[in-house]
């Protein structure tokens, strides 16, 4: 068989991996370099690499991430309370494996958002499935769903994600369909997938803002009692980035 035919075989089989690092090393001649099996070997770990990467972008653009962040960006020289230990556990992803939950709290422009998008990023390294919403614009679009009749397919898509980030939770006011809405997302993944929460309130303040004792106490519970907490003090890294921009 000539090597044009297995290139050809290769492409058929959508080996695109493979196929791309056969045909560099037979154009570059670097075939006589390799032992039969660490050609082999080569080629294997090519296919591997592409089938990965054409995966990671999958999941990286099904996300829509807030922001283009990352675990290793996270600036972590500013004081604002942002322990770099929990930070490393957290990067493992262990946490998506035992459906548990982060809540990131703390005032406007500290890097909530960034660092929820980051981990984020971080479970779609390792396989995992995400979606990002901000939190008034998912309670919309279901609502949105519930008057056209996509109601269930909406939420199934979104409940069977491994991690779910509900970003700025609580900086407009919450509604009675949008409280339930919550609680019955939340029910659902409860002890089955993680979920991220950002907010700019205190997770005692939560309360206040759902303002409705029964369904608070519902969601707080599937929420908090197996959830890591980030609680960042400090300036808003905005004006940090400004001041040394300018």
């Amino acid at each position: 068989m000539t090597n044009e035919a297995t290139l050809d075989k290769m492409k058929q089989m959508k080996l695109y991996g493979m196929w791309n690092a056969f045909r560099t090393t037979m154009e570059t001649n670097f075939a006589h370099r390799f032992a039969p099996d660490e050609l082999i070997a080569h080629l294997v770990d090519a296919e591997w690499d592409d089938r990965y990467n054409r995966k990671l972008d999958r999941l990286l653009k099904a996300a829509r991430f807030r922001y283009k962040a990352s675990v290793e960006q996270i600036n972590l020289s500013r004081p604002r309370n942002l322990d770099k230990n929990l930070l490393l556990r957290l990067s493992r992803c262990d946490w998506i494996k035992r459906a548990e939950n982060v809540l990131i709290t703390g005032a406007t422009g500290v890097g909530k958002s960034y660092i929820a998008s980051a981990l984020g990023h971080q479970a779609a390294i390792h396989g995992f499935t995400v979606l990002y919403f901000n939190s008034m614009k998912l309670f919309s679009k279901l609502k949105y769903a519930k008057a056209d009749g996509t109601y269930a397919q909406e939420l199934k898509k979104i409940q069977k994600q491994d991690l779910l980030i509900l970003d700025d939770f609580g900086l407009h006011p919450i509604d009675e369909h949008s409280k339930f809405i919550l609680l019955e997302l939340l029910e659902d993944r409860y002890n089955e997938h993680s979920t991220v929460v950002s907010s700019q309130f205190p997770i005692q303040s939560w309360y206040d803002i759902i303002a409705n004792a029964t369904v608070a106490d519902a969601i707080c519970d599937r929420l908090v009692h197996n959830a890591y907490k980030i609680e960042l003090k400090g300036d808003s890294m905005r004006k940090h980035i400004k001041k040394h921009s300018g």
